[in-house]
């Protein structure tokens, strides 16, 4: 039997990259035209992140991402829709008083994080499962938030995918299914290479594995020239791959990418390791979705 694997595109994320790359797309029309030609390149999921269209920068409109959502479903491409809900975490102390937030920060409660997702009922969205250093700032999640946050998208009948940065977000994750926030058989990203969260490396790939429950699904990525490394050694250990501008820029040093090529450069790779790529359908049937009427 052929290995099928689930490739999602990141299309954009949050991240200062607009001014890197003029293929990241920003206004919402151009966000759902990369998921759509990710979808066309053999991604089966889209993640999708919405970005201010005047100025590119991270945005939590909820009028943005409903715009995104309905471009893409009245397409004629079916692609799983995967919507963050991880935003508004970011902490950076003042330096005047460091009990206040400074410049860049920007916080948001767990119901105002998972808005989007009770209004347009995508497939999949995110669930952070855990706190962390992210470069200069630090991500802000506490235990009540993602249990009250789990709980919300349980209620909402989306599946959560839960995004762990770090060794102690499986632990935290573990116990939210062992608790019951969390139906059907858990699905997980390994988020690796961040600074300063787990490294991206094959061992660190099998630390975080062997510690998901036996009947999870998990995918991993790696950031920046890591991306195809990490896709390749996810493939090898038995998870799924995720490629895209999110995470990194370049198809090769010094040459840009466009989503498509890195979906394209992702389905090339799992080919040489003897695997195939699933279609939505497929993933949909694997992870046990809930197609909602457009």
């Amino acid at each position: 039997m052929t290995n099928k694997v689930i490739i999602t595109s990141a299309v954009t994320g949050a991240g200062d990259t607009t001014r890197k790359s003029k293929h990241v797309p920003v206004t919402p029309k151009e966000i759902a035209e990369s998921a759509i030609e990710s979808a066309k390149a053999g991604a089966a999921v889209a993640h999708i992140h919405v970005r201010d269209p005047q100025t590119g920068e991270v945005s939590f409109n909820p009028a943005l991402y409903r715009e995104v959502v309905e471009r893409i479903r009245e397409s004629d491409t079916d692609v799983i829709i995967n919507l963050t809900a991880g935003g508004g975490g970011d902490w950076i102390p003042s330096e005047e008083n460091p009990a206040n937030g400074g410049p860049g920060t920007w916080m948001q409660t767990p119901e105002e994080r998972h808005q989007p997702i009770g209004e347009l009922l995508p497939e999949i969205c995110t669930l952070d499962a855990g706190s962390i250093n992210f470069g200069e700032m630090v991500y802000i999640n506490p235990e009540s938030w993602m249990r009250k946050q789990a709980k919300m998208i349980q209620e909402s009948g989306v599946k959560a995918e839960i995004e762990c940065f770090d060794t102690g977000y499986i632990r935290m994750a573990n116990q939210l299914v062992a608790d019951g926030l969390i139906d059907g058989d858990p699905l997980f990203q390994l988020c690796l290479g961040i600074p300063w969260g787990a490294a991206a490396d094959a061992e660190t790939i099998i630390y975080m594995r062997d510690r998901l429950p036996e009947n999870a699904t998990w995918s991993a990525f790696g950031i920046g020239r890591m991306q195809l490394p990490i896709a390749a050694q996810s493939v090898l250990l038995g998870g799924n791959v995720r490629v895209g501008l999110e995470d990194n820029l370049y198809l090769k040093k010094g040459v840009l990418a466009t989503n498509a090529q890195l979906v394209d450069k992702a389905v090339s790779t799992i080919r040489e390791l003897q695997a195939e790529p699933m279609t939505p359908q497929e993933a949909r049937e694997k992870l046990g979705l809930k197609k909602f009427q457009k």
